[in-house]
């Protein structure tokens, strides 16, 4: 079966390369849901997962899942940087650009100009548009779907994906140009979803990523199908003010044993910071605040200054905005 394509490229010395996608379903309407992923290359659990996830839905709609139907149109986009993905590389590798720094696009621009446009031009008109992300290569994130400036309609329905956490963050006022902004122009909801870490796979998040996307897809009445999701966890919403990054105050070697989705109490123990020449415990990470790990530090070299963890908390914390890391994933 031939994918039709989204852009089509040429190259110097190798042969063109092409960004396919899947346009699934009833024909004739605009899609009722785009989902995309891979715009940063090393971002591979979004890739793996829409991917499984096309698969899924094109045996439904070709008909070879009795009882199960597809009802509405969808539009998958599962690698947008298929060089960079190749290289495993966040940025496409020819000029070193961030794809989510280029949108709206431009038809007749540079490479990444163009694929911003034509990535644009294929899920703006769908009603519900999903970015997935994970974070960088240093940072494991809870998979979590997060709101900027939400409508009350996206508060309500961003529950539907029954991930453990919905995190409500302020609109980032520096990074303009990427496919959240541009989708705000257009009617419809908008999510970003975050999960795990880049530079590999997580296979325990791709799971629960995979059956948290046909959920949703279920609930809103895209998708009509015996029911595939596993028991769910109560769903958490984190408005603004509720969350506290935990910045190191030291540099060393941070270890942790710590999962995120882990609840922890004021003064608990995160990890342990090392010193990286002569062993011993420089200093005990503890939570400052009660509430819930949505996101910790991987890459054990840590500097004064850097996030080592970020904790969900329960109530608004007055004054508290995190704006470390915004842009992480994104």
């Amino acid at each position: 079966m031939t994918s039709p394509l989204l852009l089509q490229m040429t190259a110097p010395l190798r042969e063109d390369f092409d960004i396919p996608y899947h346009d699934l379903g009833p024909t004739g309407d605009p899609p009722r849901a785009a989902l995309v992923a891979g715009i940063h290359g090393n971002e591979l659990n979004g890739v793996f997962v829409l991917s499984r996830l096309a698969s899924f839905l094109a045996d439904i709609a070709k008909g070879s899942q009795p009882g199960q139907r597809l009802l509405k149109r969808v539009v998958i986009i599962p690698a947008v940087n298929v060089l960079g993905i190749n290289l495993r590389s966040r940025v496409w590798p020819f000029d070193k650009t961030d794809i989510n720094r280029m949108f709206p696009g431009y038809d007749a621009g540079e490479t990444t100009q163009r694929i911003a446009w034509a990535v644009l031009e294929a899920t703006r008109a769908a009603y519900y548009r999903i970015d997935v992300h994970s974070s960088n290569t240093e940072f494991e994130e809870l998979p979590q779907v997060r709101l900027y400036e939400p409508s009350e309609q996206e508060r309500e329905n961003a529950i539907l994906f029954g991930l453990p956490a919905v995190i409500e963050r302020a609109m980032n006022t520096v990074f303009t140009s990427t496919i959240g902004h541009a989708w705000r122009w257009n009617e419809g909801e908008n999510f970003v979803i975050q999960a795990g870490q880049a530079g590999d796979l997580q296979l325990h998040h791709c799971e629960r990523l995979f059956f948290s996307l046909i959920a949703f897809l279920q609930r809103t009445g895209i998708l009509e199908t015996t029911s595939l999701s596993e028991e769910e966890e109560d769903c958490q919403y984190f408005s603004l003010n509720q969350t506290f990054p935990v910045i190191s105050q030291n540099a060393g070697l941070f270890v942790s044993r710590l999962e995120v989705g882990r609840w922890v109490r004021s003064g608990e123990l995160i990890g342990f910071l090392y010193d990286a020449f002569h062993g011993h415990i420089r200093a005990e990470i503890k939570a400052p605040v009660p509430g819930l790990i949505s996101g910790i530090r991987r890459q054990p070299l840590l500097c004064e200054g850097d996030l080592v963890a970020r904790i969900q908390t329960r109530h608004a914390l007055e004054g508290q905005v995190d704006t470390s890391l915004h842009s992480h994933g994104q």
